[in-house]
């Protein structure tokens, strides 16, 4: 009996034998009999194939490393190791019926004439495994063990788990063990650094973290209080500090309140606004010099500007000529008589004229009817070229909404130059707003060449008192119609060369307008208002009752 059965046979060994089902591989194989090795499912050899090899027969000299055996043909051959798990399952009956192998040599292949197969067990080849280079024997399938997985190598910046004392190893492959240790370890930094760095990572993210909630916190406390909470703002009327401030045309609330706010009079710019918006009269506010004081609350800031005390504007009156607005520009700026006119002789062709407006002969001014009526913000210290600038501005953009380019042509007039002409006629010589429609129709009818009552001579007094730069006349009617000069209308036909002032909007809008009644001759009796006619002898009785009411004063 071998080590692997206790009998022939495929009965089960006796209960009380210790090792009672105990299938082989020291315990660990499952009963033997009709079941396999693997799983112990019952293996079923086809009837119609013969079993491989005679295990009926004893074969003396088996060590259990292999086996020889005979197919149907006589071919003899040998299984190697039965841990091979086709050959296990071919053999399992053979070792269930406890048959005895012994070394039995390969029968001769008559197909071998060089006899090179292999020798059997138990003849030449040596036994290996009763010695220490021997491989271990084969394993059953039950006590089989996975292959351990190899052991991934740590990364840069791990620790090395410290060796246990009591692993078994000696001093040779602990030797080995470190010096893979150095190898994997060389460049690293030590543990020390690495903490540090993670602290300071740590530290980086709590003052990230932070500054993100302080300012969230801070942007939300400015979003309630500009929200939500009061504008700052002074309080009572002033510190008694005087100081200008200048707000142009154009200028809003906000502008406004940052120019102040800017100057010192008031604290905020959003209490402004509010002050301003709740004053009823606070859309009235207009732009010019204001003298204010500083520390004031909003409230009475915009009480101060709504009153023209606190206005210090320079103030252009219609009709005025340009030579008296020049010496207002003087005065205002703080330099000497005369400045602004040499600057307005010098660079009028810098001062944004329009094209329409340059290029005429015998000009005695040429921005005549360009120093629009009008407040201005004008301060000491300013340049007069700026605020000349400013004027011209001022007066080119309201000639351009009363479109005086596009209706000169309807009136029979060569362009927007004439028709400006015209207003400042109407301007010079009216007495009352009433009058400029009816002032502006009576220039229109003389100006026609073959009219039957002034035959193409317009006869203003206002045209001979420009060029000398007066304001009532001082010469007789023959005197007028001798004086040689191209503005004097009672010597030369036609319109003068340019206008004679600065015409206002109302006066602008009764040339754009005239009346259509017939009206060749006016006459003020009171100086305030006017009496138009359209015949000779009519305008002749009224010249007749305003020299009787004189002699009867």
């Amino acid at each position: 009996m071998t080590e692997y059965g206790r009998g022939p046979g495929s009965e089960p060994w006796h209960p009380q034998d210790p090792l009672y089902g105990d299938g082989g591989w020291e315990g660990q194989q499952a009963h033997v009999g009709p079941q396999s090795a693997y799983g112990g499912r019952p293996q079923h050899p086809h009837p119609q194939e013969p079993q491989h090899g005679e295990w009926n027969q004893q074969h003396p000299g088996y060590d259990g490393q292999q086996y020889q055996y005979y197919d149907e043909q006589g071919h003899g051959g040998y299984d190697q190791q039965l841990a091979g798990h086709t050959q296990q399952q071919y053999h399992q009956d053979a070792w269930q019926a406890g048959n005895t192998h012994g070394h039995v040599p390969y029968a001769a292949d008559p197909n071998d004439p060089y006899n090179q197969q292999p020798v059997a067990y138990g003849g030449e080849q040596p036994d290996l495994y009763g010695t220490a280079d021997a491989y271990p024997p084969p394993q059953p399938p039950g006590r089989r063990q996975p292959e351990p997985e190899a052991r991934p190598e740590p990364a840069a910046d791990e620790e090395e788990p410290a060796p246990l004392e009591e692993d078994g190893r000696d001093d040779d492959e602990e030797h080995e063990l470190q010096s893979r240790r150095d190898r994997r370890g060389k460049g690293r930094k030590p543990v020390k650094d690495k903490k540090r760095r993670t602290g300071c990572a740590c530290m980086v993210v709590v003052l990230v973290f932070g500054g993100g909630l302080g300012g969230v916190g801070y942007f939300g406390y400015k979003f309630y209080q500009n929200r939500f909470a009061p504008a700052p703002d002074y309080a009572g009327s002033g510190n008694g500090h005087e100081v200008t401030v200048s707000i142009t045309k154009g200028d809003g609330g906000w502008e406004i309140g940052q120019k102040l706010k800017e100057a010192g009079v008031v604290e905020s710019a959003a209490a402004f606004v509010s002050a301003l918006q709740a004053n009823p009269k606070g859309k009235s506010l207009q732009d010019g010099v204001y003298t204010l004081e500083k520390e004031m609350s909003a409230a009475s800031a915009v009480e101060l500007m709504l009153s023209p005390k606190s206005r210090s504007n320079l103030i252009i009156a219609e009709g005025r000529r340009n030579i008296e607005i020049y010496g207002l520009i003087d005065k205002r700026v703080g330099v000497a008589a005369g400045t602004t006119a040499r600057v307005a002789k010098k660079e009028y062709k810098h001062l944004g004229l329009p094209a329409w407006a340059l290029n005429h002969p015998n000009l005695k001014d040429p921005l005549e009817g360009f120093l629009y009526p009008s407040s201005y913000a004008v301060t000491k210290g300013q340049k007069p070229e700026a605020v000349l600038k400013g004027m011209v501005s001022q007066a080119t953009a309201k000639y351009r909404e009363l479109g005086l380019e596009k209706k000169a042509k309807v009136l029979g007039l060569d362009g927007p130059w004439q028709l400006l002409t015209v207003a400042s006629l109407a301007q010079a010589e009216g007495t009352s707003h009433d009058d400029f429609r009816k002032m502006a129709e009576v220039v229109y009818n003389r100006l026609t060449p073959d009219n039957p009552q002034t035959y193409g001579r317009l006869e203003f007094d206002s045209t001979y008192n420009y060029v000398k730069n007066q304001s009532k006349i001082d010469l007789s009617i023959a005197e007028l119609r001798r004086y040689d000069n191209p503005y004097n209308t009672y010597f030369s036909k036609g319109l003068p060369p340019g206008p004679i002032d600065n015409p206002g909007e109302e006066a602008l809008r009764g040339a754009l307008d005239p009346t259509d009644d017939g009206w060749y001759y006016f006459i003020s009796m009171d100086g305030k208002t006017s009496k138009f006619t359209r015949t000779l002898d009519e305008h002749n009785k009224l010249v007749e009752e305003w020299n009787a009411s004189r002699k009867k004063s």
